[in-house]
């Protein structure tokens, strides 16, 4: 499967998985524009808005992904890479910062220490 076609069904697929649990979530129509604003799959949950940079490759420098989510997510949405290999399941890496904003948002963990 080439590159793009390998790229843009990782984003089908990982959309309608999202859809599946209950996250209002949507593939970026404005393929190949990239940059600042443009995530690969955008979702919601509750008032939290994700940028999701999807990644389906057998090698990913991992901290080169979460930069380029992190430069790209407009303020106020969540960066993170969802990824996977061929046959393997999907995962999720975001800055930890990003990740206890999600808890706290979400009331898993108390504001105040």
């Amino acid at each position: 499967m080439n590159v793009k076609r390998k790229g843009s069904a990782g984003e089908r697929e990982l959309a309608e998985i999202l859809r599946r649990e209950g996250i209002r979530a949507y593939r970026n129509d404005q393929i190949f524009k990239g940059g600042k604003g443009n995530p690969d799959v955008f979702a919601e949950i509750a008032s939290l808005r994700l940028h999701v940079e999807v990644k389906r490759q057998e090698k990913l420098n991992v901290p080169a992904a979460v930069n380029q989510a992190v430069d790209d997510a407009e303020n106020g949405c969540i960066p993170i890479v969802a990824h996977r290999r061929n046959r393997e399941k999907w995962l999720v890496t975001m800055p930890l910062c990003e990740f206890i904003r999600i808890m706290k948002d979400g009331g898993l963990i108390d504001n105040e220490p």
